[in-house]
């Protein structure tokens, strides 16, 4: 297998939280994200502290064919990826009637057509190779509607039923995909959702991305299909299977209101 690590929205959270598990591991790097100076500061960290090569490609995965560019970009790099983790994506928070359509339509480019592009164009090479772990970042949030951050909660429930779906049919191949399933993170992406106010994350012990990023890895190792960080979030998982649905989504709603 390959021993490079691709990895998307890299630059912060649980993507950087990630790359360092990864360069702990004395895996090679791909960084990818849209912070150049940000990029090179941690290439700098991790190929000092770890020893192993970090290498900074900045994309705009929001962008029409970004996918497709990185892609070309690893090839000429001459890099063979034996790990491909699709981390980079964001949310929104607010009432979808009122959301800038500009914000939603990135967001849906980013969380589900550049993931499910550059599953489609890495997959193919690691058929070829009979080796090869894809970890796509889904969220706890994959398992019912979302009031208030609709479009998101929406994604994410494609990245998880997308990577079940192909990690079924990979089976037998050498190639695990796994769906890391996160609760609310101290990450960064609150603040980039407008989320600080929200139930969600207001006044609450939560864990931080290292600690998510350990456990993705983990998983992803393994090759476990389907990774649902803690054992709250397990719980409320399981719970939401059996509960009414319109119950489930009411829930939801007072849960991401502000306080």
């Amino acid at each position: 297998m390959g021993n490079t690590a691709l990895i998307t929205g890299a630059s912060s959270g649980i993507g950087l939280g990630l790359a360092r598990e990864f360069a702990k591991h004395k895996t090679d790097v791909v960084l990818v994200a849209r912070n150049e100076t940000k990029l090179n500061e941690i290439a700098q960290e991790l190929a000092s502290t770890y020893g192993v090569k970090a290498i900074v490609m900045v994309k705009n995965l929001s962008k029409a064919g970004s996918a497709d560019e990185l892609f070309r970009e690893v090839k000429l790099a001459g890099i063979e990826i034996g790990y491909l983790v699709n981390n980079a994506g964001f949310g929104d928070f607010g009432m979808f009637s009122e959301s800038d359509w500009n914000k939603q339509q990135e967001m849906i480019s980013v969380n589900i057509i550049t993931l499910t592009r550059l599953c489609r164009l890495f997959i193919s090479e690691m058929i070829q190779r009979k080796q090869g772990r894809i970890m796509n970042l889904a969220s706890i949030a994959a398992f019912q509607p979302g009031p208030l951050m609709a479009v998101y909660y929406a994604t994410k429930a494609y990245v998880l039923l997308f990577s079940e779906a192909i990690n079924n049919e990979l089976k037998g191949s050498g190639i695990t995909v796994t769906a890391l399933c996160p609760g609310p993170t101290i990450s960064g992406f609150e603040e980039a959702a407008n989320l600080r106010e929200s139930k969600l994350f207001k006044k609450k012990m939560l864990p931080d991305a290292t600690e998510v990023a350990r456990y993705g890895y983990h998983a992803m190792m393994k090759g476990k299909s389907v990774a649902i960080h803690g054992w709250m979030n397990r719980a409320m998982v399981f719970s939401v299977r059996f509960a009414p649905r319109k119950m489930v989504t009411a829930v939801v709603r007072k849960m991401s209101d502000k306080q």
